[in-house]
């Protein structure tokens, strides 16, 4: 069972060594999580991070309060995010304080262009895992490019999207229950 105390500094050590937002802490986030303290499974955190990502607000916030409060109930929640936010608020303070001192500079702005690609990969990794993970295959991989592209380049609501994947699987469910014999 995690303690308060384990709970801020994982959330912390995630919040602080994260660049590229909610997203790119997925790795981190399953690698704390799941590989080292095995406070949840594969498959728990698979469905955790799609839970973070229904709730309204910011993902790596969402993230904290689920694992927090299923671990430690409110107490754990309020830690996680605190553990999560303090250092990613602090670094922002700074970074807008000395602004107009950074902007232009070439260095900083050589820095950001280099981080961009770590970013996306740091993305893409937990997206294949949890692809894995979520059973999606060569049958069914059209999906979430479709769902993707539709967002993307159509500018479709993703709420659109997930009423329609929800309407879809309840219709699939229902044509392949049907086609099942009794037992």
């Amino acid at each position: 069972m995690a303690t308060l105390g384990q709970l801020f500094w994982s959330f912390f050590k995630i919040g602080t060594f994260t660049l590229g937002g909610g997203y790119a802490m997925i790795p981190l986030m399953e690698k704390e999580l799941v590989d080292v303290h095995k406070w949840l499974g594969g498959d728990e955190f698979v469905e955790t991070v799609a839970l973070a990502q229904a709730m309204p607000g910011i993902f790596a916030v969402n993230l904290a309060t689920a694992v927090g409060r299923k671990l430690r109930g409110l107490p754990g929640a309020i830690v996680s995010v605190v553990g999560n936010i303090v250092m990613p608020v602090a670094i922002i303070l700074l970074l807008a304080g000395g602004m107009r001192y950074i902007r232009g500079n070439e260095i900083v702005e050589a820095v950001f262009k280099g981080v961009r690609p770590v970013v996306v990969a740091l993305i893409a990794a937990p997206v294949f895992r949890m692809a894995r993970t979520a059973n999606i295959s060569r049958r069914n991989f059209w999906i979430p490019v479709v769902a993707a592209l539709l967002v993307w380049l159509l500018g479709v609501s993703p709420i659109w999207v997930i009423l329609a994947a929800a309407a879809g699987g309840f219709v699939y469910a229902k044509l392949t229950q049907r086609k099942e014999p009794e037992s």
